[in-house]
């Protein structure tokens, strides 16, 4: 659960007022971790419209932050409204944090959410050229696929057990109080 990540950021569990931390991050995105995260060059002005949007909202997303501020981000898209065994899983890390281990922590955070939600399938789409997210899909044994110029990698998620909902539990109250240190850290520095 506390896994050293680097510059000492901190993964946690996102809040629905969170959005505009959430834009503000997509917008941070380099031309290249954009068309990786999206699959195509995308405007800011469509970035506000895709946070607007009720699209990512029901997802479960995971933040890397460092400083409080929002650097990464695992969204974890369930398909279908209730109870269901599949969900679709998107990643953005900021060109500076990538290739230090944040994508591999953000994604073992989503697969122990899909496990203990009885998500068995999590899928991941990616551009036939994002070899780093293939090799992130490939560390935790995703079945790829070829489609398109696109690749498709599955990952099986096992049942949820006493100890992995006690694993969750445990990193969302780390998450939680770690969020309220910042936010009064960040205003005593104000005040």
């Amino acid at each position: 659960m506390d896994e050293l990540l680097a510059d000492g950021g901190v993964i946690r569990k996102l809040w629905p007022g969170e959005a505009q931390d959430y834009r503000d991050h997509l917008k941070r995105l380099d031309p290249e971790s954009r068309r990786s995260r999206f699959g195509l060059a995308l405007a800011d002005e469509l970035i506000d419209a895709y946070v607007a949007s009720p699209t990512w909202r029901g997802a479960v997303m995971h933040g890397f932050l460092v400083d409080g501020v929002l650097r990464g981000v695992a969204e974890l898209k369930p398909f279908g409204a209730a109870f269901p065994a599949q969900a679709e899983a998107a990643f953005s890390v900021e060109k500076p944090w990538q290739s230090h281990g944040v994508g591999s922590v953000l994604l073992a955070r989503t697969l122990l959410t899909a496990r203990n939600r009885g998500i068995r399938h999590v899928h991941m789409a990616c551009l036939a050229d994002n070899a780093r997210m293939q090799q992130l899909a490939r560390k935790f044994a995703a079945q790829l696929s070829f489609d398109f110029g696109n690749v498709v990698g599955e990952v099986a998620a096992p049942h949820p057990t006493p100890l992995s909902l006690l694993h969750e539990l445990v990193a969302d109250g780390h998450g939680f109080a770690t969020a309220m240190l910042d936010a009064q850290a960040r205003w005593l520095r104000v005040a």
